[in-house]
């Protein structure tokens, strides 16, 4: 097995423009299979299992002893890559002392080596509150899920002229915030290409795109999109495999087994064969 990947490394890949490979899991199965691999950097467990998991249509009903829990359990199948917990909604955002806390219970009792949460300007204090408590984040801004009210919706952000929601210029001015509050990573999200190369140009941080375009320092996707685990997946992401479909039909052959008699007359029939024959 190749070394353990750490944050140090993660900014050594970085400085040897080696692009990062993330994905998403929120279970011991699938982090085991996807960390034996060895190819995948940084095992985010996300607040998307909000929607992916729970079936909520934003990330915001997600809590903290939820994320600590799924953390946990990706935790225990994780050898090589980077775990990183999301920090949810209202875990950070009330108070320092909050996000110290919450961040410091994902590290403490979730196993995760670093945390992720949302926000540029408006969250730098948590960042820097955080990172002066040793424990390493990652920022992120565009696209930000828990601000789904404030934009109405899940929708691109950067677009805009101006200074306000929605403008490249604040997308920039978040970035910046975040890298110079001691982020060692940032998440670009549901911005226009241009701007996602702008502002992988700008910081000397390491930029992990989604819905971003290829300008960014690596990508990033959710897992049940990467293996069309879900009907319908957003633009930017490519089904490596129809899962859904495979699923589907693998299990309707199970119950038309089952109906029918066939399972597990016919495996148990088969069995008794084999050991006659060796016998």
């Amino acid at each position: 097995m190749s070394s353990k990947i750490t944050v140090p490394k993660i900014l050594a890949f970085y400085r040897e423009k080696k692009r990062l490979a993330v994905v998403t899991a929120y279970d011991y199965t699938t982090a085991s299979l996807i960390d034996s691999l060895e190819k995948i950097d940084i095992i985010l467990v996300g607040d998307s299992l909000g929607s992916v998991l729970q079936g909520h249509a934003n990330t915001l009903p997600v809590t903290l002893e939820q994320m600590i829990y799924h953390t946990s359990c990706v935790v225990k199948g994780v050898k090589r890559a980077l775990v990183v917990a999301d920090m949810p909604f209202m875990s950070y955002q009330p108070s320092l002392e909050c996000a110290i806390s919450a961040a410091g219970a994902l590290l403490q009792k979730g196993g995760a080596a670093a945390v992720k949460l949302e926000g540029g300007v408006n969250a730098a204090d948590k960042i820097k509150a955080i990172v002066n408590c040793d424990i390493p984040v990652i920022g992120h801004v565009g696209l930000t899920p828990q601000s789904y009210h404030q934009f109405g919706g899940h929708k691109i952000q950067g677009t805009k002229t101006g200074s306000g929601y929605g403008s490249a210029s604040k997308v920039l001015e978040d970035a910046l915030a975040v890298e110079e509050a001691g982020a060692f990573a940032l998440v670009l999200e549901g911005i226009p290409p241009e701007l996602a190369g702008k502002i992988t140009k700008r910081v000397k941080i390491p930029t992990i795109g989604i819905g971003a375009g290829a300008k960014c320092g690596g990508q990033v996707l959710v897992i049940n999109d990467l293996l069309g685990l879900t009907e319908e997946t957003p633009s930017f992401v490519k089904r490596y495999v129809e899962f859904a479909r495979e699923l589907k039909k693998a299990v309707g052959q199970y119950a038309d087994e089952v109906k029918n008699g066939i399972f597990p007359r016919a495996l148990l029939d088969q069995k008794r064969f084999n050991k006659d024959k060796d016998v």
